[in-house]
């Protein structure tokens, strides 16, 4: 037998994270100033295709004021640059074509952004707070020593953003007076960029030196043919308390019947039951679906970090205690090896 609750708001949840968010302290970086804005966003693109983070950055970019332009670097850029030129709000494309810059290296990346960034007298470059940009960014900011500002979820001005620290329990908002500012944005706070009637001009990336000691070796990817986690409308995600990598078999097959994405938490990533690339949280992926479901997850802080802007949250957990109830909006307490099947066989 398990009991049923719903939450009809998450009220409580708002308070705590706004008790915690310790008045927003601000924070004043360097000491020059900017002058017109002007963005350079960094397109992350893989076979062909641009990578769906990148159109929360170039919204996140026009929020900013001024000019968007964006930078598409790899073999493959011409075809790439043709889809970005469509989208707003960007008003010219800067294309690198070489095939040094196919895998993301920071080494050849790094000395591209800066000098596109000099040769267009940019106020910020943008780029979004994936894999790649956490990856590339804080080189370039090295390069052209300025502070970078990391994670930014709004823009209050063009010097001005707001972030997330301490895993979300408190919110910042960091004045920056470097003369130009580095930005990863958090995809999940800003909408898709969409598409503009006319397309906008292209035109060749200032050269960069490419050479570099490191050597791309190879990628393992874990094929799928479920959404992309960090994509998906709705996210199954599990626990330790699912106990064995077997028992996720439960999961697959009821985010298979709702054509969602399977997630897990940290605990259930080191017990070995699924792979770290599952992980939701801090040190994880960042989601924020139409509907996300926690099975036999306490919610853990480190958890909530990554999961608690989705727009409903549904958890199962035997213990109705547990924290992941406190921002819930429905609430099942109870056996998940008695729940999870009965849901899957109802919906």
């Amino acid at each position: 037998m398990f009991a049923a609750r719903r939450f009809a708001t998450r009220a409580p949840a708002a308070a705590h994270w706004n008790a915690l968010s310790l008045a927003r302290p601000t924070f004043l970086r360097g000491y020059a100033t900017a002058g017109d804005v002007s963005s350079l966003v960094i397109v992350e693109h893989k076979d062909g295709q641009i990578a769906p983070s990148t159109l929360n950055a170039l919204s996140a970019a026009a929020k900013l004021g001024g000019q968007v332009h964006a930078l598409v670097a790899g073999s493959s850029s011409d075809a790439v640059a043709d889809q970005v030129a469509k989208l707003a709000p960007v008003s010219k494309v800067l294309v690198a074509s070489d095939a040094a810059y196919d895998h993301g290296l920071p080494e050849v990346h790094a000395p591209l952004i800066v000098a596109a960034q000099k040769a267009g007298s940019y106020s910020h470059v943008v780029v979004a707070h994936s894999a790649f940009g956490k990856n590339v960014l804080p080189r370039a900011a090295a390069l052209l020593d300025v502070a970078q500002v990391s994670d930014i979820t709004g823009v209050e001005s063009a010097d001005t953003f707001v972030r997330p620290f301490y895993a979300g329990n408190a919110i910042a908002t960091v004045k920056s007076n470097d003369a130009v500012k580095l930005l990863t944005v958090r995809s999940t706070a800003f909408p898709a960029a969409g598409a503009q009637d006319a397309a906008a001009a292209k035109e060749a990336a200032p050269t960069a030196e490419t050479s570099t000691t490191t050597q791309w070796i190879k990628e393992e990817i874990a094929k799928s043919d479920r959404p992309d986690l960090a994509n998906a409308r709705v996210v199954i995600s599990g626990g330790r308390a699912l106990k064995s990598s077997e028992n996720f078999e439960l999961l697959y097959t009821l985010a298979d019947k709702v054509g969602g994405a399977v997630g897990a938490s940290r605990a259930a990533v080191d017990a070995g039951y699924v792979d770290n690339s599952l992980q939701i949280g801090q040190t994880g992926k960042i989601v924020a679906p139409e509907l996300y479901v926690a099975i036999g997850i306490s919610g853990a802080i480190q958890h909530l970090a990554g999961m608690k802007d989705s727009k409903v949250i549904v958890a199962i957990n035997k213990d109705g205690e547990a924290p992941i109830f406190q921002i819930a909006d429905y609430g099942l307490v109870g056996d998940l090896f008695k729940i999870v099947p009965e849901l899957t066989e109802k919906v």
